[in-house]
């Protein structure tokens, strides 16, 4: 159960706030990766740092015997901090950064637990506190287990939140919806959480919400609709559009909801049960919008247009990003923002 709260203020921004630097991890390795997958998810992880480099600061963890390949392939503007890793999934393993009234910022470590002891995280569970001390911010403590790619917020006080995930006793028995809300109001502010069903053990991450749906904006929300009936994610993708299209958010106003398609093909190699074929999974800046693109010329060119009309006056840019959506993860996976 939830320790009882106590108001502290704070708030977490929306993504598209200013950001102080954007946080990675170069952290594929073949202790948990196929040894040939490898080197083309770091070559992935190059190309989405590189692009978001052109627009704000990078700070990317690397292990230290992995320091000097690094250094050889990311841009010079990417600040490298050596650390020891076991992944690459920095929104899940980093923390969450907080901002107050009075402009203070701080960290939110949400005791990363292998999502719910799926896979080794002996040294992920430590990168929320490295990260914050690297910040030169307080790391705020929780008894709440979950990961970033499980919290959608407006910077308004609302939340999107997957219960497959935080309400799964692989992280967090014993815990309500409203001992999961007071917590959430207490470390970041969220006034309203939107619950989205998500579903169990399908993959890793108990359905993450940043596959599913995102705040555009505060009262507009951008939700995947998968397009092959085959998918489980078929018929969830549309329950999660209906419980949107009826929710309110935290001021009990209606939600303005986009479904984003998936592509209709991927690029050969792949195994489509397994590959994240979503552009949900996108991450933004006040400057730059970072979308994946899967080869389908047609759905690519679609998406990139829906996303420059949604983020007037960003840069669309697009990313291949094929090795880490095989392994079920996408740009918002691998990214999280620090805040000014």
């Amino acid at each position: 159960m939830a320790a009882p709260s106590r108001p502290l203020g704070w708030c977490m921004p929306d993504e598209v706030d200013a950001h102080k630097a954007t946080w990675m991890a170069y952290g594929a390795s073949s202790a948990i990766w196929p040894r040939a997958q490898v080197a083309q998810l770091q070559l992935a992880l190059v190309r989405i740092a590189n692009a978001i480099a052109a627009y704000e600061p990078v700070n990317m963890l690397v292990r230290p015997a992995d320091m000097q390949a690094a250094r050889q392939l990311l841009d010079a503007k990417v600040t490298l901090i050596a650390a020891p890793l076991d992944d690459l999934w920095m929104r899940d393993t980093g923390p969450v950064f907080v901002r107050n009234a009075h402009g203070e910022r701080a960290c939110v470590g949400f005791n990363f637990n292998g999502w719910g002891n799926k896979q080794e995280f002996g040294h992920d569970r430590q990168v929320a506190a490295l990260v914050a001390a690297q910040a030169q911010l307080p790391l705020l403590a929780t008894t709440l287990v979950l990961e970033g790619g499980a919290l959608e917020v407006d910077g308004q006080g609302t939340a999107i939140i997957t219960e497959s995930c935080v309400l799964n006793r692989n992280r967090n028995p014993g815990w309500s919806r409203a001992d999961c809300e007071a917590e959430l109001q207490r470390l970041l502010g969220i006034r309203k959480v939107i619950w989205l069903p998500g579903i169990k053990n399908m993959d890793i991450t108990d359905a993450h919400t940043d596959f599913y749906a995102r705040f555009v904006r505060p009262g507009v929300v951008v939700a995947h609709r998968e397009m092959n009936p085959a998918s489980y994610d078929y018929a969830l993708t549309r329950q999660h559009l209906e419980i949107l299209q009826n929710a309110t958010d935290a001021d009990d106003q209606p939600l303005e909801v986009i479904a984003i398609d998936g592509p209709g093909q991927i690029r050969p190699g792949h195994n489509p049960k397994t590959f994240a074929a979503g552009y949900i999974n996108y991450y933004a800046s006040s400057q730059a919008i970072f979308l994946p693109e899967f080869g389908d010329a047609q759905a690519d060119a679609h998406t990139k247009a829906q996303f420059a009309q949604l983020y007037p006056g960003r840069a669309v840019v697009q990313i291949n990003i094929d090795p880490i959506a095989a392994g079920g993860g996408g740009i918002h996976c691998t990214t999280q923002q620090e805040i000014s």
